[in-house]
């Protein structure tokens, strides 16, 4: 049964359910900014940050999902119950997290969950460790970034603001927001999309359904944008109230500079073809907003317990990963 064809299919769905979890997990980091400035209300945000997640698919290649496809285990080892495993792990973490509000990371949990899932079948040898270091220190990297953009582009902002009212200043960077969010939501797709692409190309290329050689077909770029599409309209609130105000309070400048420094770190690294997480890039972003203003105003404690979910994320995702494929694997014999 595991092996089957309808199997297959079924994992394809599984696949596309965790895509629409991903935009609904995700969906404060594309929003969160621009509805705590007001900007946009709730719903309209959700609809313009979904827009662009989906036309992301026809902008950019499938560099990114090359990368989680073949890069991070070994695609011979892969079969039905190592993709199941992966994307059990994955979800399970995203609906932990999403429930304390926590802003993980969805590209790490689904690497974790391919990584235990990979340990559980064939050791530690099918790993391709210069995918998984690179990823791993992205973790690091991409929020460090975006702390540095986010700092940089506020600093900026402010002084092109100086010689102007705070009323006048304030409905720019309303407007400005708009495009900074679109760019963000942009970048999101761009990345996070591909990384389902992946998964969903590595399962039917290990079934003999992709033929000789790995690619990601269109069908699957369109199937995934649209998915996690649908997931980011449905919002993440819980995550909203922590990325939009508990981080630092944020005025319409800071959400901009936000928005754009997380939008410029995070298309870079999809050209580049590197599985980032959207959220430590925007968490980074809004630090380095709030620093720039005075170090108190970022409430650190916040920060640190955001800091231990990204560190906990690879190695819970792995381990829900591989409790799952030898508990499966038992009892389907």
């Amino acid at each position: 049964m595991l092996e089957s064809v309808t199997f297959v299919f079924f994992l394809v769905f599984v696949a596309l359910i965790f895509d629409y979890i991903n935009g609904f997990h995700d969906a404060a980091n594309s929003i969160s900014t621009i509805v705590s400035t007001r900007v946009l209300s709730p719903k309209l945000a959700v609809l313009w940050a979904a827009f662009f997640n989906f036309i992301a698919a026809f902008l950019i290649g499938t560099h990114v999902a090359h990368t989680v496809g073949k890069g991070i285990i070994s695609i011979d080892i892969v079969n039905n119950l190592v993709i199941l495993s992966a994307l059990t792990g994955a979800i399970t973490w995203n609906i932990i997290t999403w429930y304390y509000g926590l802003p993980s990371s969805s590209s790490h949990a689904l690497i974790g969950g391919l990584i235990g899932a990979a340990i559980s079948k064939a050791g530690f040898s099918k790993l391709v460790w210069t995918g998984i270091i690179k990823t791993s220190l992205f973790i690091v990297i991409s929020p460090a970034v975006g702390m540095v953009l986010g700092f940089f582009f506020m600093v900026i902002s402010m002084n092109m603001s100086r010689n102007s009212n705070i009323a006048k200043s304030d409905r720019a960077f309303r407007k400005l927001q708009l495009f900074s969010a679109a760019a963000y939501s942009l970048g999101h797709g761009m990345n996070d999309a591909q990384k389902t692409m992946g998964i969903i190309a590595m399962l039917l290329f290990s079934k003999g359904f992709l033929g000789p050689v790995f690619y990601i077909p269109f069908w699957i770029v369109l199937l995934c944008h649209a998915f996690i599409a649908l997931g980011t309209m449905s919002g993440g609130w819980r995550i909203v109230k922590t990325m939009g105000t508990r981080i630092t309070k944020l005025q319409p400048i800071g959400g901009f500079s936000a928005e754009t420094a997380a939008a410029v770190s995070i298309i870079g690294a999809s050209v580049a073809g590197i599985p980032v997480s959207t959220t430590h890039t925007i968490t980074g972003a809004i630090v380095g907003v709030g620093a720039s203003k005075r170090m108190s105003a970022v409430r650190w404690g916040v920060a640190g317990n955001i800091i231990w979910a990204w560190i906990l994320t690879i190695p819970i995702s792995a381990l829900i990963s591989s409790f799952v494929y030898f508990t499966v694997g038992y009892f389907a014999g």
